[in-house]
C-alpha cells in the first residue's frame, strides 16, 4: 500500500510541476512583451512604427522603432505577410511550439492503461492486507523488539528460582566460547511453564535485556493459516532471520497453539498445524550450536504439548514460573509502586500477606486500582485504605451502591452471611475471617472473605471437610431462621463451590472410603463436528453412581454439621446478624468483638437507618 501511495504522489507532483513550468514560461514571455490588439498592430505597421516581427502560428511578436516589444494574435489572412513586407517590416517565421500539446496527448492516450494498472495494484495491495497476504504468505511475522527501554532482571521480582535457571542462558549468549571450549552445549530451547500472569513474557524480555542481544517475538497462532504449508514456510523464514541476527533470542508465546499433540481429536488432526509443528521440530533439531540462537517458548498448558517438542535436543529445559510466595509478592509490589506516592500507613508486607494466590499481573492490577481510587478521591498519596478497597474490588467486584435492599432482603442476607461466619469460627480447621459484608458486590449480595495467614500448597482432609461445612452454613442458617419454604436462591454459588470441592475429593484426591485412592477424573473433552464430546475413560456406570452418592453424602453431612453448629451458637449468630444489619460491613476483629459482647467503636461511621433505605429491584444471585 505504501508503494502505491508513493507512485500516486510522485505522479501528481510530476503533473503539477509540468503545468507550473508551462505557466511560468508563458507568464515570463507575456510579461516581457506588450500585448496589443491585432487592429492596433496593423495600424502601427501602416504608421511605419514596427521594425521586425516573428510569426509562430497565430502568434505575432515584434519590435517597435522605439525599442518596445509587443505580442499579438492574428486571424488567418493570406494578405498579412504581404502587408508587412510592403511596409518594410522584417518578417521571420518559426514553427509553432506543440511540445505541451504532444505531452498531454500522450498522457491522455495512455491514461486508460495507467488507470487499469493502478486499480490492479490497489486491489493486489488490499488482498495482501491482514491474514491473506497473497504475495508474502511465507514471510515470518516475528517482530524485532528494540531494547530502547531495556528490561532486566531488576524489573522481574518474585521469580528468583526461574531467574537462576536462566542465568546460564545469559552467560552463553554473552560468551559462547566459555561453554564450547569445554565441549558443553547450551540448551537449544527453554520452555517457560506457569499460570497466566506470572511473568513468562517479562522473563524472556529480561533475558534478552541482560544479554543485550536482539529479541524476536511471535505468537503461536501467527503460524496457523487456512492454507497448508504457510505455517511451515513462516517457521523457516523466522529461523533464517534469527540466524542473520545471531546471537539472539526467539520468543514464541502460547506455543500450545501450534505444538499440540499430533493426530489428536476424534475428527482427525489439523494438517496445517501438524506440518507447522513438524517444520519447527526440524529447525530446532537442525540448529548448529555455534549459531548462538536460543528459542524460548511460553505456555500455561504443558500437558497438551507434543512429546517430540520436549525431548532432549529441542526444549531441553523447562522453567516453572509459578505464582509468587509472600516474599515474592512483596518484591513485586515494590516494583509496581516505584512511581506511586505512598502514604506512611502503607505496609507492603501486610498487603503481600493478604493477597495469597495473586500472580504478578494481579498485583499490578491491585496497585493500579488503588492509585485510581486515590485519584478519584483527590488524594495526594495512596493510603492503606485505598489498597484495602482495591483488594475488595479485585476479589469481590465493585460495590453496587445503587442497589439498596429493603429490610426483609437485608435481614435475610445478614443471617446468610452470619451463618457462614459462625461456621468458619467453629469448624476444626479454617482460615481467619478478614471481612464480612452485606453490601452487594459483583454478582453477590454479600460475602464472608477469609484470608490464610501463610501460603498453602496442600490441604488436609479436615480442612476440606471444614470448608464444605462453611459453604453450607448460609443455606442452613436460612432454614433455621426463616423456615424451609423461605429458603432462597442466594446459596447457589455456595452449593456450586461445595459440589466441585466434594467431586475433587472423591474422584481426584482419593478421600472417599467407599471408592478408595483411585483416580476417576480423567475426562477427555474432544470437539467432533463442532460439538463437545466428553468421554470418561476410567469410570463405569456403577462407579458413576457411587461417585454421585459419595458427593451427596459429603454435602449432606456438611449441611448437618453446619446446622448443628448454628443451633449450638445461636446467640453468637443473632448478635452477628444484627451487627451486620446495623453496620453492613465488619472486619475480622470486629466480628470477634461482637461475638464477645463488646461494643463497636465506630466513630467515623454511623449506622444506616432502615427508614432511609429504598427497596431494590430483584437482586442477581
Amino acid at each position: 500500500m505504501k508503494l502505491g501511495k508513493s507512485a500516486v504522489i510522485w505522479a501528481v507532483i510530476f503533473i503539477v510541476m509540468t503545468i507550473a513550468m508551462g505557466l511560468m514560461d508563458h507568464k515570463n514571455f507575456v510579461g516581457n512583451h506588450e500585448q496589443v490588439a491585432f487592429s492596433e498592430f496593423m495600424q502601427r505597421v501602416k504608421d511605419k512604427r514596427v521594425t521586425s516581427v516573428t510569426i509562430s502560428g497565430a502568434e505575432i511578436s515584434g519590435l517597435m522603432t522605439d525599442g518596445h516589444r509587443f505580442v499579438t494574435y492574428a486571424p488567418y489572412s493570406p494578405t498579412t505577410v504581404d502587408t508587412l513586407v510592403d511596409a518594410g517590416v522584417k518578417v521571420e517565421a518559426r514553427p509553432q511550439d506543440t511540445s505541451g500539446d504532444t505531452f498531454w496527448s500522450i498522457v491522455i492516450s495512455w491514461f486508460p492503461m495507467i488507470l487499469l494498472v493502478g486499480v490492479w495494484i490497489f486491489f493486489m495491495r488490499q488482498a495482501n492486507a491482514g491474514n491473506n497476504k497473497a504475495m508474502s504468505f511465507g514471510k515470518s511475522r516475528a517482530r524485532l523488539i528494540e531494547n530502547n527501554k531495556k528490561v532486566t532482571f531488576k524489573d522481574v521480582a518474585g521469580a528468583d528460582e526461574s531467574k537462576q535457571e536462566l542465568e546460564e542462558v545469559i552467560d552463553f549468549l554473552k560468551d559462547p566460547m566459555k561453554f564450547q571450549r569445554l565441549g558443553g552445549k547450551i540448551p537449544k530451547g527453554v520452555l517457560l511453564v506457569g499460570p497466566p500472569g506470572t511473568g513468562k513474557t517479562l522473563l524472556a524480555k529480561a533475558v534478552a535485556g541482560e544479554a543485550n542481544v536482539p529479541f524476536f517475538s511471535i505468537s503461536g497462532s501467527d503460524f496457523v493459516e487456512m492454507f497448508v504449508g504457510v505455517g511451515a514456510s513462516r517457521v523457516r523464514d523466522m529461523f533464517q532471520q534469527a540466524k542473520k541476527n545471531a546471537p539472539c533470542l526467539l520468543f514464541i508465546d502460547e506455543i500450545d497453539a501450534v505444538g499440540r499433540h499430533r493426530g489428536a481429536g476424534l475428527g482427525g488432526g489439523n494438517d496445517e498445524r501438524e506440518q507447522t509443528l513438524n517444520q519447527l521440530l526440524v529447525e530446532m533439531d537442525g540448529f548448529d550450536p555455534n549459531e548462538n540462537v536460543i528459542l524460548i517458548a511460553a505456555t500455561n498448558r504443558p500437558d497438551v504439548l507434543d512429546p517430540a517438542l520436549l525431548r532432549p535436543g529441542r526444549f531441553d529445559r523447562q522453567v516453572v514460573v509459578s505464582n509468587p510466595d509472600i516474599k515474592g509478592r512483596e518484591a513485586i509490589l515494590k516494583v509496581h509502586v516505584r512511581k506511586v506516592p505512598l502514604a506512611r500507613d502503607v505496609d507492603l508486607s501486610v498487603i503481600a500477606r493478604g493477597t495469597p494466590g495473586f500472580s504478578g499481573a494481579d498485583l499490578a492490577n491491585l496497585v493500579n486500582e488503588a492509585a485510581l481510587l486515590a485519584a478519584r478521591r483527590n488524594k495526594r498519596k495512596v493510603t492503606a485504605e485505598d489498597f484495602d478497597n482495591a483488594k475488595d474490588k479485585v476479589l469481590m467486584g465493585n460495590e453496587r451502591k445503587s442497589m439498596a435492599m429493603d429490610e426483609e432482603e437485608k435481614k435475610l442476607t445478614a443471617y446468610h452471611e452470619a451463618g457462614h461466619a459462625i461456621c468458619s469460627l467453629h469448624v476444626p480447621e479454617t482460615d481467619p475471617i478478614h471481612k464480612a459484608t452485606i453490601i452487594p458486590r459483583g454478582r453477590a449480595l454479600g460475602m464472608v472473605q477469609q484470608l490464610p495467614e501463610k501460603d498453602q500448597y496442600s490441604y488436609t482432609r479436615a480442612k476440606m471437610l471444614s470448608r464444605l461445612t462453611i459453604c453450607m452454613g448460609g443455606r442452613a442458617c436460612e432454614e433455621l431462621k426463616f423456615g424451609y419454604d423461605k429458603v432462597t436462591s442466594g446459596a447457589s454459588a455456595d452449593i456450586s463451590a461445595a459440589t466441585n470441592l466434594a467431586r475433587s475429593m472423591v474422584t481426584e484426591w482419593g478421600m472417599s472410603d467407599v471408592l478408595g485412592p483411585v483416580l476417576y477424573a480423567e475426562n477427555s473433552n474432544e470437539v467432533f463436528l463442532g460439538r463437545a464430546v466428553t468421554q470418561n475413560k476410567n469410570m463405569s456406570e456403577d462407579t458413576a453412581r457411587l461417585v454421585d452418592s459419595e458427593i451427596k453424602r459429603l454435602l449432606t453431612t456438611a449441611h448437618e454439621e453446619a446446622t448443628s453448629i448454628l443451633k449450638k451458637y445461636d446467640k453468637e449468630l443473632e448478635a452477628l446478624a444484627q451487627a451486620l444489619i446495623e453496620y453492613e460491613t465488619l472486619s475480622g476483629e470486629e466480628i470477634k468483638d461482637v461475638i464477645a459482647g463488646k461494643r463497636l467503636n465506630r466513630t467515623n461511621q454511623t449506622p444506616v437507618p432502615p427508614e432511609k433505605q429504598t427497596k431494590a429491584s430483584v437482586p442477581e444471585v
